[in-house]
C-alpha cells in the first residue's frame, strides 16, 4: 500500500507538456496521506493542476480517518465508494517516486521506488467532490493500486498504476469507455522501475529534509533472469 510520495517541483514541471498550472503546486520530499497534494484533472479539455486532499472523502463518510488513500484496481467496479468516481472522475498525480519498507531484523529499511531513468511518474487516481455549501466544496482523491513487479515484491505487494503521458488525456476524459480505462491499469513493467535504500529518517512523516530521498545503497533493478 502506497503511503508516502516524493514529489519535487521537477516532477510536476515535466509531467505533461501542455499542463496548465493556475495554482501553486504542492511539493515535498516525504508526503503522507491526510493532506492536500497536487493532481491533474481535465478542465475545458485541458490537463489542469489543482490541489486535492489525499484520502477519498465522499459526502456520506462520517470518520475522516476512514477515508481511503488507495483503491485496489480490482475493486473499482464493485465497491460503491469507488465505482462512480472511476467511471467519471479520474485524476493523475505527478511524482518522482514513492517509499516502501523492507522488513529487516529489528527494523524496516525504507526504499525509494522511482523510474530507472529517474524521470517523472504519472500515478492514476480517482477523485470526488463534497459540497460544504451551495458554492463551496472540498475535493479529495485516492490512488489506484495494482500488483507490484515480482522483483519489488519484497518491498511492497502493491504500487500505484502508472500511465504514460500519451495516455493522460484518455484517462482524464470522463467519456472514455470503462474497457479502455481498465487496459491502463496493468502492473508496471519491471524494466521501468528501480528502488534504492534511503535514510530511516523518512520513517517520520514530519521529516522533509532533501537527504531523505538520497540513495544510501545500490539501486535494485530487474535482473536479466526475471525478464
Amino acid at each position: 500500500m502506497t503511503g508516502r510520495l516524493y514529489i519535487p517541483a521537477s516532477s510536476i514541471d515535466q509531467a505533461l507538456p501542455d499542463l496548465h498550472a493556475p495554482i501553486e503546486p504542492i511539493c515535498g520530499v516525504n508526503l503522507a496521506p491526510r493532506q492536500p497534494l497536487s493532481a491533474i484533472r481535465l478542465d475545458a479539455g485541458r490537463p489542469t493542476l489543482g490541489n486535492l486532499f489525499w484520502g477519498l472523502t465522499p459526502p456520506w463518510l462520517k470518520v475522516l480517518d476512514h477515508a481511503p488513500h488507495c483503491a485496489r484496481a480490482e475493486s473499482l467496479q464493485s465497491r460503491t465508494m469507488f465505482r462512480e468516481a472511476f467511471r467519471a472522475r479520474r485524476c493523475l498525480v505527478p511524482a518522482a517516486g514513492l517509499y516502501a519498507w523492507q522488513p529487516r531484523p529489528g527494523h524496516k529499511q525504507p526504499y525509494l521506488i522511482t523510474r530507472a531513468d529517474r524521470g517523472p511518474l504519472l500515478l492514476a487516481g480517482i477523485w470526488c467532490r463534497f459540497h460544504t455549501t451551495l458554492s463551496q466544496y472540498n475535493d479529495s482523491f485516492a490512488l489506484i493500486t495494482v500488483p507490484s513487479p515480482s522483483f519489488l515484491a519484497p518491498l511492497t505487494d502493491r504500487l500505484p498504476a502508472m500511465l504514460a503521458p500519451d495516455a493522460a488525456t484518455a484517462w482524464l476524459d470522463p467519456h472514455t469507455p470503462a474497457m479502455e480505462l481498465e487496459a491502463y491499469l496493468s502492473p508496471p513493467t519491471g524494466e521501468l522501475l528501480g528502488a534504492f535504500p534511503v535514510s530511516r529518517r523518512v520513517n517520520n512523516p514530519r521529516e522533509q529534509d532533501p537527504s531523505c530521498a538520497h540513495p544510501i545503497g545500490m539501486m535494485r533493478r530487474l535482473s536479466p533472469k526475471e525478464t
